[in-house]
C-alpha cells in the first residue's frame, strides 16, 4: 500500500458524518489514507492487528483459507464500508484476509486511537454495533445456507446479493466485475460447478455475461431459485 494525500473532507465519508465536530480535528491528524492497486492485500489471515480501514472508494473481498488452500469469500466491501474490525477481539490477529479487486483508497486508523475514537463518539459506536450484528447474521446465514442450500441455489443467491449489493452500471452490468473464480468462491462451490450453472442461468436468459461482468436478466427467476417469492 502507498500513502497518499489525505483525499476526505471530513464531512462526507462514513467515519466523519459519524463523530462529533469537536472530534474532526483529532481524526485529521491521526487518520492516514492509503492507496491499493488491485489484488494488493491490505491485510492477510494470522497477520497482527494493527488499525482498522474505511474503504472510501473502490472494492475488497474479504477472505478466509478453507479446505486445502481454497478460499470462501465472506463479504465484498465498498465505499463507506468498514475491514479489519474482526480483529478487534482480544485475539489481536486478523482471522480474514483483504485483498483489493480494483485499485482502491481506504481510510486507516491505528486500534488504539479507533477504540478511543468509539468511546468519545456515541452514535458512530451505535452504527457500528448494528453493522456487527447485521454481519453476524448474515454469516450464520451463509452457513446455514453452505449447509443446506443447493449450489444452483447459492449461485443465485450470490448473484443478487452482488445486484443489491453494487447495483448497476451505466449498461445495465452488476456495477463490480468479478472473475468467475471469485464469484465461485463466494458461492462456496467451485469453478467448474460454477462455469455450468452460470451458463445454465445464461440459456435460461435468467442473466447475460459478457467477460467478467453479469446482467440480471430475470431477477424474480433468481429468487425463486433462492427460495423467496415474494
Amino acid at each position: 500500500m502507498k500513502e497518499c494525500n489525505n483525499l476526505c473532507d471530513l464531512k462526507s465519508c462514513f467515519l466523519c458524518k459519524l463523530c462529533l465536530p469537536e472530534w474532526l480535528p483529532a481524526l485529521e491528524i491521526q487518520k492516514k489514507n492509503f492507496e491499493v492497486k488491485k489484488g494488493e492485500a491490505l491485510f492477510k489471515e494470522g497477520d497482527p492487528v494493527k488499525g482498522i480501514y474505511f474503504v472510501y472508494h473502490g472494492s475488497v473481498k474479504v477472505h478466509k483459507r478453507w479446505d486445502n488452500e481454497k478460499e470462501l469469500i465472506i463479504r465484498f466491501a465498498g465505499p463507506e464500508d468498514i475491514i479489519g474490525h474482526l480483529g478487534l477481539g482480544k485475539m489481536p490477529l486478523y482471522p480474514v484476509s483483504a485483498t483489493a479487486l480494483e485499485n482502491t483508497v481506504v481510510c486507516y486508523l491505528e486500534r488504539d486511537f479507533f477504540e478511543t475514537t468509539l468511546k468519545v463518539n456515541g452514535e458512530l459506536t451505535y452504527k457500528l454495533m448494528q453493522f456487527f450484528a447485521n454481519e453476524l447474521q448474515d454469516s450464520h446465514r451463509a452457513m446455514r445456507d453452505l449447509a443446506h442450500m443447493s449450489v444452483k441455489a447459492r449461485i443465485a443467491q450470490s448473484i443478487l446479493a452482488l445486484l443489491h449489493k453494487f447495483g448497476v452500471d451505466d449498461n445495465g452490468y452488476i456495477a463490480l466485475a468479478l472473475a468467475r473464480q471469485d464469484i465461485a468462491s463466494y458461492s462456496g462451490t467451485t469453478y467448474e460447478t460454477l462455469f455450468k450453472v452460470s451458463n445454465d442461468f445464461v440459456k435460461d436468459q435468467i442473466i447475460e455475461v459478457s467477460g467478467r461482468n453479469i446482467r440480471v436478466l430475470n431477477e424474480k427467476r433468481l429468487s425463486e431459485i433462492v427460495g423467496v417469492t415474494d
